[in-house]
């Protein structure tokens, strides 16, 4: 927290995006850093980070939160008049610990819960739903790309068999299910690990939502504005890595279409990649495998 806030290079009264609010601990001390004339936006997709912020903060002028997918980042600061003008983006990027925590919500395994995995659960398919009608094809293809999981074709030959006897419903039953059809397991990883994660990611679009919210980042900060990302596994670093790596698209050529190749390079990586202190791992395990990239937006 304190090194991605400190890489931020906070002015007083600049005014900053907290893309991926969780239960605001990056906002919290970012708003303790910044003058009475700062200002801070925070996005979140689930509907409870929405309201322990709006519990939380409910007396901050300097602060306000928006239900948003940070991946539609860009419309949210052109309806505040901030596109262009913002001085530091901060993106947590992957599930937060209170969504893991919580057994209904779907994210894991450690305890029996619905199998839901959605960051937002009133929109689109719950990984039950999905996994009910996705093809086997389709589901080998997902582990494979999204969970790095190099037993995908017979994980998922084992849930479409299991699907077939009965609906697949709770957290506990997938990961059973994963674990018998799992042939090695790594060590300290349940074999369930890079299923879930692979379900997870595509159930919410995450990656394709990374590359947007990075490209939007782009032309969202104002020249001399910090990018602050932590990514948690090797496929959302990868993507933060490249975007780093990448001229600035021209705004009047369509999304799908080819970029000519531009000279003009929007980043410069400030600091090399940061980890974990031994401190906070104490405190907090998870951040064990959690990479902090940074850049300053040059043009």
């Amino acid at each position: 927290m304190h090194e991605a806030v400190d890489a931020l290079s906070l002015s007083a009264d600049g005014k900053y995006v907290d893309a991926t609010y969780g239960r605001g601990g990056h906002s919290g001390f970012l708003l303790s850093q910044l003058g009475e004339a700062g200002q801070l936006l925070a996005l979140d997709r689930d509907p409870e980070a929405i309201a322990d912020a709006s519990a939380r903060f409910s007396g901050e002028s300097r602060f306000s939160i928006h239900q948003a997918n940070f991946a539609d980042m860009a419309q949210v600061l052109e309806e505040r008049q901030w596109f262009g003008d913002v001085d530091g983006l901060l993106m947590d990027l992957g599930v937060s610990s209170p969504q893991l925590d919580v057994a209904e919500r779907g994210f894991g395994f450690s305890r029996d819960g619905e199998l839901d995995m959605r960051m937002d659960p009133g929109s689109g398919l719950s990984a039950a739903q999905w996994l009910a009608g996705v093809s086997e094809g389709e589901l080998v293809q997902v582990l494979r790309d999204f969970g790095e999981e190099r037993y995908a074709k017979r994980i998922a030959g084992a849930i479409v068999a299991a699907r077939a006897e009965k609906p697949l419903l709770r957290t506990a039953q997938l990961a059973e299910i994963v674990k018998a059809a799992h042939p090695r397991w790594e060590r300290h990883h349940h074999p369930a690990t890079r299923s879930f994660q692979a379900i997870r990611i595509k159930i919410n679009g995450e990656l394709e939502a990374v590359s947007h919210a990075l490209e939007v980042a782009a032309t969202a900060l104002k020249v001399g504005g910090r990018l602050a990302v932590i990514s948690f596994h090797s496929l959302e670093d990868r993507l933060v890595k490249r975007a780093l790596r990448q001229p600035i698209p021209d705004p009047k050529i369509p999304r799908h279409l080819p970029q000519p190749a531009l000279e003009a390079h929007p980043w410069k990586v400030v600091s090399k990649p940061i980890k974990a202190s031994a401190e906070e791992l104490e405190r907090n395990p998870r951040a064990r495998s959690a990479v902090l990239r940074v850049a300053e937006r040059v043009l």
